[in-house]
């Protein structure tokens, strides 16, 4: 019982030092949103003497913070929704036809997990600009979806393997076609996986800045992580609204997590379980 005690002891502890590992940062951010650059400079953890809450509105003058916000989150969302259309439908063929092709496209999309992202800058702004696609969204969704949807379907091939076959054997019996079997009796049961898999799309879609510095150039298109870059002059840097943008900018991304984190566990759990 004392050994017991004493691990559970040392468990508290480094959950209470975790959580204060993943606070301060989020106290310091905030405190730092309502300070000039004196005041940052000062110490980052005292409290502001004025609370600047201007700092917000200089945040969204400067960087167009509502803007940049809802033009990342439509990213976001769209990215999402076509990564998860098409790696599911991907995944039930990769997972449940027995068809020639399966395994060498299973391998390609292997392969599309170990691509640097950064090797292939060169030649999609080459495609963009042949294509007359810069400052067009519709093209960096497809890029998001593209370097996305290869982890998607190994995540989802995964899961659907795992689900028992008699199942789609009782659901043929019964009348289901194909798009009934995979929309009405694998999806709802891939729903964990699926929702993790579509947090990381968001976040990614969300917070991207390669793609988005190479081929957005209009300023009413930028993203989060675009216009954040307005924030530094040539001389000097206004921290306190760029923290404003900062804060503004994590709202949207946790709301989403703290809405969807009981499915991104269980879908962490399943996922250790049925490995």
């Amino acid at each position: 019982m004392k050994q017991r005690k004493r691990w559970n002891i040392l468990w508290y502890f480094l959950a209470l030092v975790w959580g204060l590992m993943t606070i301060l940062p989020l106290m310091i951010t905030v405190f730092s949103s309502l300070k000039n650059n004196n005041e940052i400079n000062m110490g980052v953890f005292s409290m502001p003497e004025h609370w600047r809450i201007e700092n917000y509105a200089k945040a969204n003058e400067t960087a167009n913070a509502f803007g940049s916000i809802g033009n990342s989150i439509l990213l976001a969302l769209l990215t999402t929704v076509l990564v998860t259309v098409v790696g599911m439908l991907a995944a039930y063929i990769l997972a449940r036809k027995k068809l020639f092709f399966i395994k060498p496209v299973y391998l390609l999309f292997m392969v599309g997990v170990m691509v640097p992202v950064h090797c292939t800058i060169v030649p999609i702004s080459g495609m963009a600009s042949a294509l007359h696609a810069k400052d067009s969204f519709w093209f960096l969704v497809l890029i998001y979806s593209a370097f996305n949807l290869a982890q998607a379907v190994y995540l989802y091939t995964g899961f659907i393997q795992s689900i028992d076959r008699e199942l789609d054997e009782a659901a043929i019996i019964d009348g289901c076609t194909d798009v009934t079997l995979l929309s009405k009796i694998l999806s709802p049961i891939c729903k964990p996986i699926i929702a993790t898999e579509a947090i990381f799309v968001f976040i990614y879609g969300y917070s991207e800045l390669i793609f988005s510095l190479t081929l957005l150039s209009k300023p009413e298109k930028f993203t989060v992580s675009r216009a954040m870059l307005n924030f530094t002059g040539e001389h000097s840097t206004d921290m306190g609204p760029q923290f404003a943008f900062i804060v503004m900018a994590m709202i949207p991304t946790l709301f989403i997590y703290l809405i969807f984190h009981e499915r991104v566990e269980s879908g962490i759990l399943s996922g250790a379980v049925k490995g």
